[in-house]
């Protein structure tokens, strides 16, 4: 798989991944709730979200989905692509997040999730991965991006804690 694009899979464990192997996913459209209870959840009222009439004077000339909801629809994404569903152990890190373009009411996002690097833990029974994500509205353009660290078990791991 290393190099294509995958559907949607089963899980993966550490030792069906390779660097380069890449996954996309379905897309999402943000709507104006999306937004609105991403304002009530964060506590951030700020115009350029909420009101369309002081955004029509922004640089955007309408409103903007909030940059950390990008983010977050991301790992949603993510959990849509299906192949950390079991594996993943935790998250780790997030490395960097860059806020390429802005995302308006109405786009359709999806994810395209890129492995890009593997190590085994001194333990062997999980693995770190390193996986690059990128936030994709309707017209294929990276609107966000960043890389986010994850601890993934290996299959034999899995296999002991369901015996359990």
């Amino acid at each position: 798989m290393t190099g294509n694009i995958a559907p949607a899979l089963r899980s993966l464990f550490f030792e069906d991944l390779s660097p380069g192997d890449t996954f996309l996913s379905t897309g999402r459209t943000v709507t104006e709730a999306d937004v609105v209870n991403f304002a009530g959840l964060s506590g951030d009222f700020n115009q350029i979200h909420l009101d369309a009439h002081a955004a029509q004077s922004s640089m955007y000339g309408q409103r903007v989905a909030y940059g950390v909801l990008g983010l977050s629809m991301a790992t949603g994404l993510l959990d849509r692509i299906g192949v950390f569903r079991e594996s993943m152990a935790a998250m780790l890190e997030i490395e960097s997040w860059r806020f390429v373009s802005p995302v308006f009411i109405g786009d359709t996002v999806r994810l395209r999730l890129t492995i890009e690097d593997l190590r085994l833990t001194s333990r062997g029974d999980r693995g770190v991965v390193r996986r690059r994500l990128e936030l994709l509205n309707q017209r294929d353009e990276v609107v966000q991006s960043g890389i986010i660290t994850v601890m993934v078990l290996c299959r034999s791991a899995a296999l002991t804690s369901a015996d359990e």
